[in-house]
């Protein structure tokens, strides 16, 4: 079993900055903690914006804390077509020349002129977790999930490493769906 990784899927959500924050909720807002995440020092956020594209809205979409430097949409390939944006598919952080939106919250509007991406499937692990895989950050492995209605290989799962993450897997889902993944479900890695 060495080489399992729970996979978890991660629905629509927005990333914030401290600046962006304070537009959407007003002057001083500090996000309002929810619920931890399984990456320590992640959790989910009280506060929910609109996320509004050229052909419609999704209402309501989680902000996930801590605040970072760059404010962030990520949603899958599925809600990017229905509200109008070509989001790129791209690892957290890398949103140079992606797609924008607006976002809206009880205070106030933020542009983004890029921002919005589909993440790229991924799995967080510490060194000892990667060690014990067999893997290295920035490799990319394939996810074998087994069950009874959809058994399914995962190609291009992007490993990321790095002492503050806790084992884990990352799906949106579109990918979620398309396996019929639900409760606690483990995928097998396989390399090259």
């Amino acid at each position: 079993m060495e080489n399992k990784v729970l996979i978890e899927t991660s629905a629509r959500h927005v990333h914030v900055t401290e600046a962006d924050l304070e537009t959407l909720f007003g002057k001083g807002a500090k996000l309002t903690h929810k619920k931890d995440l399984s990456q320590p020092g992640q959790f989910a956020c009280v506060e929910r914006v609109d996320v509004v594209g050229p052909k419609r809205t999704l209402s309501g979409v989680s902000i996930l804390g801590p605040t970072r430097s760059a404010t962030q949409v990520e949603l899958s390939l599925t809600d990017a077509r229905s509200i109008g944006v070509s989001a790129p598919i791209r690892e957290s952080g890398d949103v140079a020349g992606s797609a924008g939106c607006k976002l809206v919250g009880p205070c106030g509007e933020v542009e983004l002129k890029e921002g919005v991406i589909v993440a790229k499937r991924h799995i967080h692990a510490t060194p000892e977790d990667a060690e014990k895989l067999g893997v290295s950050d920035k490799e990319i492995v394939s996810l074998k999930v087994v069950n009874d209605e959809r058994s399914t290989i995962f190609g291009d799962v992007v490993v990321r490493v790095s002492p503050k993450f806790a084992l884990a897997a990352h799906f949106d889902t579109d990918e979620a769906n398309a396996a019929a993944l639900s409760g606690v479900v483990y995928g097998e890695v396989i390399k090259g």
